[in-house]
């Protein structure tokens, strides 16, 4: 099954694939945030549209199937944590298209919604 995308260093089925089995929920905010990029880097609509808070939720998650998601950097947190309400990851998501290399940057915010983290947005630069 090899690694997980997250970069967490476990294997995807005991990291972020249980959660995107529905097998448990993130703890923090940035164990949401890691566990989203890799819903994406899998293709997983279902997990990414379940995670998002509904009042920002798209109908639908649009895939390009030329991008590959390689590598995500966590530059930092605020709160988030387990005793949190809300929080924000700021985050590097790397990616690959062809042969062109290209990376995302962006502060994401989270918040409790019945009991569990939910993505609301975020911020692009």
């Amino acid at each position: 099954m090899g690694s997980c995308p997250c970069g967490g260093g476990g294997k995807y089925g005991e990291c972020c694939g249980r959660l995107h089995r529905g097998v448990g929920v993130a703890v923090t905010a940035e164990e949401l945030m890691r566990s989203r990029f890799a819903a994406f880097a899998k293709g997983d609509e279902a997990y990414l549209l379940r995670s998002w808070h509904p009042a920002t939720r798209p109908e639908s998650v649009e895939f390009d199937p030329r991008m590959r998601w390689t590598r995500l950097e966590v530059l930092g947190t605020d709160a988030g944590g387990p005793g949190d309400d809300k929080g924000t990851v700021e985050f590097r998501a790397h990616y690959r298209v062809g042969n062109e290399d290209g990376e995302l940057h962006e502060v994401s915010r989270f918040v409790r919604y019945d009991g569990e983290w939910v993505y609301v947005r975020g911020r692009v630069s």
